[in-house]
């Protein structure tokens, strides 16, 4: 059993955890939905400093192992 992502990353008062996913049909698709982000002149004007503290984000990869 894991531990809760607030204890992970030791929030601090105030602070929100944010959970989020992106679900892609295989790696190779995956690889090309990047690629056209990357290159999307909108990702260009993105800010380069991050809004939030990066050493304290979690990732990971998922298997389906039930389906409904």
């Amino acid at each position: 059993m894991g531990l809760p992502f607030p204890r992970v990353i030791k929030t601090k008062p105030g602070e929100t955890v944010v959970f989020s996913w992106i679900i892609d049909k295989s790696r190779v698709h995956r690889d090309r939905v990047n690629a056209k982000v990357v290159k999307d002149p909108r990702f260009a004007k993105m800010p380069k400093e991050m809004p939030f503290d990066v050493k304290r984000m979690l990732y990971g990869g998922f298997k389906t192992i039930v389906e409904a």
